[in-house]
């Protein structure tokens, strides 16, 4: 199985990596984990991982940025419909649009935005640290055996809003619900760094290696 972890300028590619390198050591999955910017690589995923960290404008430019790269993650992810998970800014890019520092197209492949946290203020912004997870989707296979009041860690000031129910796997809460994991068909996404989260995250990537949409 070749699992790429996309290079497109941001990210934390090796913490990301070694984490799907470790979750595929503990599940005995034989995977092949190549971090890569190279359309051609990324074209030939079996699986496909977007990091991303920083402004979802940058994240978007810095993909678009790289000849091919795009079009190589599109083809992988919706016309060849292989497994497809997004951390954190990489989450965000899936959705329709992102507004931070204007108005930005995502890919469109999960319903609602991007938006900053407008919260009262004694909730700091970014939201940091050790949060719980309410998991509202128990049946999807990349959610197996994690379970409500597992803790994830968190870093972003900005959260997916108005998406559908039904594409929602899971929530935190930080002075609202915040969605926490998204899924549909063969994509899924975290708003927290599945590489920091330890048992848990290494859980998800696990279950993520091993699925079969």
């Amino acid at each position: 199985m070749k699992v790429v972890v996309v290079d497109y300028g941001s990210g934390n590619l090796t913490s990301a990596a070694k984490a799907v390198e470790r979750a595929a050591l503990e599940r005995g999955v034989a995977a092949d984990v190549i971090v890569s910017g190279d359309a051609k690589i990324v074209g030939s995923a079996d699986r496909l991982v977007v990091p991303g960290q920083g402004a979802f404008a940058d994240c978007r430019a810095g993909l678009l940025a790289v000849p091919g790269l795009f079009d190589a993650v599109q083809d992988v992810a919706i016309t060849k419909a292989r497994p497809f998970f997004g951390i954190c800014v990489g989450m965000q890019l899936m959705c329709e649009a992102g507004l931070e520092f204007g108005t930005h197209p995502g890919f469109g492949w999960i319903q609602g935005k991007c938006e900053k946290f407008d919260l009262p203020p004694q909730f700091k912004i970014p939201h940091m640290g050790w949060n719980e997870l309410t998991v509202t989707q128990d049946g999807h296979p990349v959610m197996r055996d994690v379970a409500t009041g597992e803790h994830v860690y968190f870093v972003h000031s900005y959260h997916l809003t108005d998406v559908p129910a039904a594409q929602i796997l899971a929530t935190s809460d930080y002075g609202r619900p915040v969605v926490a994991i998204v899924g549909r068909d063969n994509l899924v996404g975290t708003q927290f760094h599945v590489e920091k989260s330890q048992a848990t995250g290494l859980k998800l990537l696990g279950n993520f290696l091993e699925w079969t949409p």
